[in-house]
């Protein structure tokens, strides 16, 4: 393991700018430290999510992988030209999407988020994810960037969407169907 930091504060970043893994700085705001921040983001909602579910849940061993995966991105967003991602990451998360999905009925409707605390919590953890695609893309379109990075972020909301969607149907609970007629302003 690399050094340790013995002081949290170095004033370093005061002036706007923030240290890459490899020793450059960049301005805080660049694309690539969105991409480190949105990622970081969501490994913390998926954090709250796994405090909100009991030990024995069937989803705590496949996100805490994937809050390792994340963490592993981070680092290859913060070390231009590194890759940590790989078509087996990608493989592993269809994999797991496959065998959540498999349970579930076909979506005749869109669903709102909700459904339960624990649903609600993944679908906002899979829109910070779709968020973090959104910048990936956008910081592909200015540097070369590991496509399998890209392509995780994308299954790894697919993912999310399954799992809040098994969430909410949980113990009896339901989906939260979008209804067209709840959107018209003319009323009843």
């Amino acid at each position: 393991m690399g050094n340790r930091l013995s002081k949290i504060y170095t004033r370093t970043g005061d002036d706007g700018s923030t240290g890459l893994a490899d020793g450059n700085r960049i301005p805080k705001n660049a694309l690539r430290v969105e991409a480190m921040g949105t990622v970081d983001e969501l490994n913390c909602h998926l954090g709250l999510l796994l405090e909100g579910l009991t030990a024995d849940d069937t989803f705590i061993d496949p996100l805490r992988r994937i809050q390792h995966h994340l963490f592993d991105l981070g680092g290859e967003f913060a070390i231009p030209g590194s890759r940590i991602i790989s078509p087996d990451h990608i493989h592993w998360l269809e994999q797991t999407l496959d065998h959540h999905n498999e349970e579930l009925p076909a979506l005749k409707n869109f669903i709102l988020p909700g459904g339960s605390p624990a649903a609600a919590q993944c679908h906002l953890a899979r829109a910070v994810c779709r968020r973090g695609e959104r910048i990936v893309v956008a910081l592909g379109q200015e540097e070369t960037i590991n496509d399998e990075a890209r392509q995780y972020l994308n299954r790894l909301s697919d993912l999310l969407f399954v799992v809040a969607r098994v969430l909410a149907r949980r113990n009896g609970g339901e989906e939260i169907l979008w209804e067209q007629k709840k959107s018209d302003l003319q009323g009843d």
